[in-house]
């Protein structure tokens, strides 16, 4: 009934879009007036995953730059009062509160007197056709970056999958796409030079503008740097000339994935592999570079990051929550089923010439309508029928994102076979994340940034139901903490920067060989820790920062070591894992809740 139910959903979801989707809302919002320059201000993701509540991440004062000058006057201002600073783009996708000021570990006050720049205004973006690079503000969206490049005559190699982003937010938090050659997949390993707003003393005017280039002694810090050295103002990224792409996705069982997935990543360009372990299949993307005169004008516009019905996407997730309310894990099961079956039908959202409609592989389209998508970010608010599908002011989608970077190879290896060895002890448990894009694996190549991956890593990221309720265990709660613990601890991947639960950044300094370098850089640019706050310190701190909590593991604030960690009313007590005996996990168990 439920997969009867869910594909019809999906497919009208996927085939008869709303003409005219609404906007994502703005992340910073003051006194109800939906954001403008004043006091008592909220920030909040555009997942909802921060609370509305102004004790979660409030701010005292938003400044909106349209300029360098701009930024420059805005540290200036705080410089000169010791005010801590943070910054944030028009999107925040940021899953972490990075760009949450005050309340810092450095001598600055807390957020009573912090001050939190938007980069909402100052979007400009410049190509230049000779040399081959395009100069971005940090505020410029990806898409109007990539429309410029092609306009010229150029494409941006690399990118991330979701357009949504800002150009200075994606490479400070090392945002990627997938490929092991060239440069690599991230983007940030095709920056040719940055300027950098940093804080200074009186002498100079207390902020400076401070201008990067390659080989440059502070760039490989510049690159990722987590908005903890001072303002991104500028990005030059270098291109190449117009290219097409050619994607194709082949569906194959997963009994030889661990084996093949380097072989994939060496064979195509910009190679992925989607795994949805319950269904015991891969599906690998055939994506490689063709020729501008290749035939073909197709659009990649994937099925999740495209405009829904809100009628769909909240009855999908009253559909969900239904079930996790009734334990019913074969419903879950039927979900995952329905939405491969919907994703296989349509081509994953692959469009022929004019938006066509799939028809079949391969799909031939330019560098620039291909590489990233996100039809859903950028529509005129003159609709309120579909939105993106997550949304938080629609009760739609809502869900955690874990990302983890394996390298040495080997060891993604390894970590599939324990993955595969825990489904098989429990095998409904992996429908949940099958339900919503199993495990995406990608390639990332070594990077000389301090905070970039040091060697040529693989990727896998998946997402999964996150109640509403921060307090409510979820459904298979213990089989995705093991998975991560797996990731994290046992096999030692690193954490995305901009993804994740609090937990999966344990440790994390010891994970990059490069990290007494940044920090020796932070200590040269911001030297009064105006840039830190208690929100990054708990990612960059790379420990648990408070005593846990009663119920700090049911949403990733801690890994329980006692029952009072998980629920033990609700029938939730700590254990150790299924496969990783070393792991701590919060699991159900009927009989002592009787």
């Amino acid at each position: 009934m439920v997969a009867t139910f869910l594909l019809p959903l999906l497919l009208l979801s996927t085939l008869l879009p709303a003409a005219v989707p609404l906007p994502p809302r703005p992340p910073v919002r003051c006194d109800g007036s939906g954001g403008g320059d004043g006091s008592g201000c909220v920030l909040s993701n555009a997942y909802g995953a921060w609370s509305s509540d102004r004790a979660d991440c409030p701010v005292a004062a938003v400044a909106y730059p349209a300029s360098e000058a701009d930024v420059v006057a805005a540290v200036a201002g705080a410089s000169a009062k010791n005010m801590p600073v943070k910054v944030v783009s028009g999107f925040a996708h940021t899953i972490p509160k990075l760009a949450c000021p005050g309340n810092g570990s450095g001598s600055s006050g807390g957020a009573a007197s912090s001050l939190l720049i938007s980069t909402a205004r100052y979007d400009g973006v410049a190509v230049d056709a000779a040399a081959r690079t395009v100069t971005a503000d940090a505020g410029a969206p990806l898409r109007a970056v990539i429309d410029a490049a092609e306009a010229s005559g150029l494409s941006l190699t690399a990118a991330p999958y979701w357009e949504g982003v800002s150009v200075g937010g994606l490479v400070s938090t090392g945002s990627h796409g997938s490929s092991w050659w060239g440069r690599g997949g991230a983007v940030h390993d095709h920056v040719v030079a940055l300027r950098l707003v940093v804080p200074a003393g009186a002498a100079d005017g207390w902020a400076k503008a401070v201008a990067l280039r390659r080989g440059d002694a502070l760039f490989n810090a510049a690159l990722v740097s987590l908005g903890l050295l001072g303002v991104i103002s500028k990005v030059t990224l270098a291109l190449e000339p117009r290219f097409k792409r050619s994607i194709s996705y082949e569906y194959r069982d997963d009994s030889t994935f661990q084996d093949d997935f380097a072989r994939h990543a060496a064979n195509h360009e910009f190679a992925d592999i989607t795994w949805y372990p319950s269904q015991h299949k891969a599906v690998y993307r055939i994506d490689d570079r063709m020729p501008l005169n290749a035939t073909g004008d197709g659009v990649n516009d994937f099925i999740g990051f495209q405009s829904t019905l809100i009628a769909v996407s909240s009855g999908i997730r009253a559909l969900e929550t239904a079930l996790e309310a009734s334990r019913n894990v074969k419903g879950k099961c039927k979900m995952a089923a329905a939405e491969i079956a919907a994703k296989r039908l349509v081509g994953n959202g692959l469009r022929g010439a004019g938006g066509r409609l799939f028809t079949g592989y391969p799909v031939v389209g330019f560098q620039g309508r291909m590489q990233t998508s996100g039809s859903c970010a950028r529509s005129p608010p003159t609709d309120t029928l579909s939105a993106c599908p997550w949304d938080p002011r629609y009760k739609g989608l809502f869900f955690y994102e874990s990302t983890a970077m394996f390298s040495p190879a080997a060891r993604f290896r390894d970590f599939v076979l324990d993955v595969k060895r825990l489904r098989d002890v429990d095998p409904d448990s992996m429908c949940g994340v099958d339900a919503y894009n199993g495990l995406l694996v990608r390639f990332v190549k070594a990077s000389e940034a301090y905070l970039g991956q040091p060697e040529d890593t693989v990727v896998v990221d998946f997402n999964y139901y996150r109640a509403s309720d921060g307090s409510s265990p979820r459904l298979s709660q213990d089989v995705w903490e093991e998975v991560e613990q797996l990731a994290f601890v046992k096999h030692g991947a690193r954490p995305h920067w901009a993804k994740n639960r609090l937990a999966a950044f344990r440790g994390v300094r010891g994970k990059y060989p490069s990290w007494d370098k940044f920090a020796a850089a932070k200590r040269q640019l911001d030297p009064r820790g105006l840039f830190d706050s208690r929100w990054s310190d708990e990612v960059v701190g790379g420990e648990e920062q408070l005593p846990k909590a009663d119920g700090c593991a049911l949403d990733g604030r801690c890994v329980c070591s006692e029952d009072r960690h998980c629920s033990p009313s609700k029938g939730y007590y700590c254990r150790p894992g299924l496969v990783y005996s070393e792991a701590r996990v919060c699991r159900y168990s009927v009989s002592q809740l009787v």
